[in-house]
């Protein structure tokens, strides 16, 4: 019998996605095994015939790893059709894909990669990786800001996990998070009575764009052992 690989983990493993993304191409109804609609529990390898949007999938691509140095107004979504989209902006060659994403607004680090493995071990919440940013808001910062942004706030109707925010200038701070709620830190702002005018993505990991020392809107090829803490 065939050792065979369950079919989210092999389309991760593919360099197509991370097993999550893989996971909900499975419930759109896009991926085809032998010609006949994907299930989640189906469990595929090389000798199979497996199509996602009409593309054949085979075989454990060549793994490779990008930082990239996103501006504001680049959607990080991967959409051929919105003029802004990240997708315009990627190197040729092997498909890669962003792991999590910051807004159209937030500027700073972002890892790509087609390792869905290594995407999962980098978002998934159970490894807890920190990633620091800087951040501008529109006027002085009182006392007890800092204190009440660690402690935690409610943000889409759950408290944010403590973490750790020091005052850098009157109007701006740094901040350490080990969860990614979308728009997390300008909710957590607004809801301290600031608005965020700039948002910068320092650190993911053990990776710091600064010592790095890319151009926005440039993308460097990098070893994935200088992203994790050892």
């Amino acid at each position: 019998m065939r050792n065979k690989t369950r079919l989210a983990k092999y389309l991760a493993h593919a360099g197509l996605c991370s097993r999550k993304q893989a996971s909900r191409l499975i419930d759109e109804g896009v991926v085809l095994v032998n010609n006949q609609l994907a299930n989640h529990i189906d469990h595929v390898d090389d000798n199979d015939y497996i199509r996602v949007n009409g593309v054949r999938v085979q075989g454990q691509a060549k793994l490779i790893y990008y930082a990239y140095h996103k501006p504001v107004g680049i959607d990080c979504k991967l959409n051929q059709a919105g003029r802004s989209s990240l997708i315009h902006h990627l190197p040729t060659g092997t498909r890669i894909y962003p792991i999590g994403r910051l807004d159209k607004d937030t500027r700073g680090l972002l890892i790509l990669t087609n390792d869905g493995e290594f995407c999962n071990q980098l978002i998934h919440p159970d490894f807890h990786q920190p990633k620091r940013y800087l951040v501008t808001v529109d006027k002085p910062l009182d006392n007890n800001f800092c204190q009440k942004m660690a402690a935690g706030v409610p943000v889409n109707k759950q408290l944010t996990l403590p973490c750790k925010v020091e005052k850098v200038t009157n109007k701006q701070f740094s901040i350490i998070l080990k969860q990614g709620l979308n728009r997390q830190i300008r909710k957590m702002a607004h809801y301290c009575g600031y608005q965020v005018i700039d948002l910068y993505r320092e650190q993911i990991a053990a990776l710091n764009l600064a010592e790095l020392n890319i151009p926005e809107n440039t993308f460097l090829k990098i070893n994935k052992s200088a992203i994790l803490k050892n």
